[in-house]
């Protein structure tokens, strides 16, 4: 078995930047992974808990934990059918739902609730912009804002 060795003078001065370098190279890789741990922690304990909301005033305390202020009375509320087989229309729908940790096809044949309430605070000032809730007995199973004009917008329950 042979043995390789291998020698190199290096300057103190140059060794000690080394190794100093190498050190705040490791403590910034651990700050940031550190700060991301944090931050997904954070942002994953603000979310509401979509289980046991049961009346009006959970509803709007649920919207409420998103930031949306919202008019007292919804301005709708229906009973829907999820239906039992989606086809690709429902794609994006089921996508945007289930970036916010929803998942509709679960609920695929079930019969829903969906509230609808106004938003008065919309970053944006609009005004008309609408909140969805649809609620599977007392649990949260998916929602959105939008604006029902003409050239409106749908996006997730998070304040944009």
């Amino acid at each position: 078995m042979a043995v390789l060795i291998v020698t190199a003078r290096v300057p103190r001065r140059k060794l000690a930047l080394s190794v100093a370098a190498a050190a705040l190279l490791c403590c910034c890789t651990l700050a940031l992974n550190l700060g991301q741990a944090v931050s997904q922690e954070v942002s994953g304990s603000a979310l509401p808990d979509p289980k046991g909301v049961r009346s009006n005033q959970d509803r709007i305390d649920y919207l409420s934990a998103y930031g949306w202020q919202v008019k007292e009375e919804p301005l709708a509320t229906q009973e829907l059918q999820i239906p039992k087989e989606m086809d690709e229309s429902y794609n994006e729908y089921l996508a945007l739902q289930a970036e916010q940790g929803f998942d509709l096809e679960k609920y695929a044949g079930k019969r829903v609730k969906r509230y609808t309430y106004e938003i008065t605070n919309y970053p944006s000032g609009e005004t008309g912009v609408q909140a969805n809730l649809l609620l599977y007995k007392t649990t949260v199973v998916g929602g959105e804002v939008l604006s029902p004009e003409l050239d409106g917008f749908l996006h997730g329950l998070a304040m944009p």
